[in-house]
């Protein structure tokens, strides 16, 4: 049987306007589908780059990467009950009221975690865990700075950055922001309106103090936090929040004391179950313990999702942005 669900469609590339909000069908679970109402979907910049076509996709499409709902239905070869609360990563269509999706994608939310904090960390938080755990593994004692502090990534990589010991600098862009910022646990907040984030850190730690960047902004500070990074340091960019990094200097990277710089992607770290589910676990464990704090920055209606883009895109949100379900 098939039955109408509200719908965010994109049917041509641009800004927050082509959001539209509408009527679409959604049948049975196919095999290894489940049939999720959805409870909350999270609001990324990925969601941004792939609605204005920097990241094409074939139209139409609904956006939404990330999630979390309740089980409806499932096929015959699906592992999951009716019932079961999940979330899930890495598959579009989430800005819907009710979706299908590969059962391959979901996980389970333990009772202790809401829906609402687990789809707020499924993309943002495993991006935060691979980023400290992963790409550049912080120890002990090492130096990082983390742009946008005070956004999803931001105050969740800072609270992760210090359980495992680093020292952190962040750069925030406005006085409420850095409150945020240093209450999830910076060391040092700089805002960059009012100062150059290269000088007010090495007035602080001195030349080149950094080992690692993790740099979600890009145009407007790659090149610049490149200076900043000890020898053999490491310049991981993972957004483009201010637009595209400029192309790198190959022969620049060396002057500069034989510099790394990689580009990942999430879904490079969770391309298996193992994977997903070991990351899934940590965070939802972190969540439950209270060791974790996720900050719901805004909330919006699914019918709202241009307004949630016009939000995030302006950076007048803190932590997460999410598009939640009526009922």
């Amino acid at each position: 049987m098939t039955e109408t669900t509200g719908t965010i469609v994109v049917t041509a590339n641009g800004g927050p306007e082509v959001l539209e909000w509408t009527e679409t069908t959604v049948g049975d679970p196919g095999p290894g589908e489940a049939l999720v109402k959805v409870a909350a979907a999270g609001v990324n910049f990925i969601d941004i780059y792939q609605r204005d076509g920097l990241y094409p996709l074939d139209l139409p499409f609904t956006p939404g990467v990330e999630g979390s709902g309740v089980v409806e239905a499932v096929a015959s070869d699906v592992f999951l009950d009716v019932g079961a609360r999940v979330a899930w990563s890495g598959s579009l269509g989430s800005y819907a009221e009710k979706r299908l999706i590969d059962a391959d994608k979901l996980i389970e939310v333990p009772q202790g975690v809401p829906l609402d904090l687990a789809a707020a960390v499924m993309l943002q938080g495993m991006t935060a865990h691979y980023l400290s755990h992963d790409t550049y593994p912080l120890a002990e004692g090492d130096a990082c700075l983390i742009h946008a502090g005070a956004g999803g990534v931001g105050l969740l990589l800072i609270q992760m950055a210090k359980a495992r010991g680093a020292s952190v600098f962040a750069t925030v862009g406005t006085a409420e922001k850095a409150r945020v910022a240093a209450a999830a646990g910076a060391d040092h907040v700089v805002n960059y309106t009012d100062t150059d984030f290269k000088d007010a850190i090495e007035e602080i730690a001195g030349p080149k103090p950094l080992a690692v960047i993790y740099d979600g902004v890009g145009a407007d500070t790659f090149e610049r936090g490149l200076e900043l990074l000890r020898r053999r340091g490491v310049m991981v960019t993972f957004g483009n929040s201010s637009g595209p990094p400029p192309p790198v200097d190959a022969l620049a990277l060396m002057r500069l004391g034989s510099l790394y710089v990689t580009r990942p992607t999430l879904f490079d770290y969770i391309a298996t179950r193992e994977q997903l589910e070991q990351r899934s676990r940590d965070l939802f464990k972190w969540i439950g313990e209270g060791t974790l704090e996720v900050r719901v920055g805004a909330r919006f209606a699914l019918s709202a999702a241009a307004d949630a883009h016009r939000a995030l895109q302006g950076r007048s949100t803190t932590g997460k942005a999410l598009l939640e379900a009526a009922g």
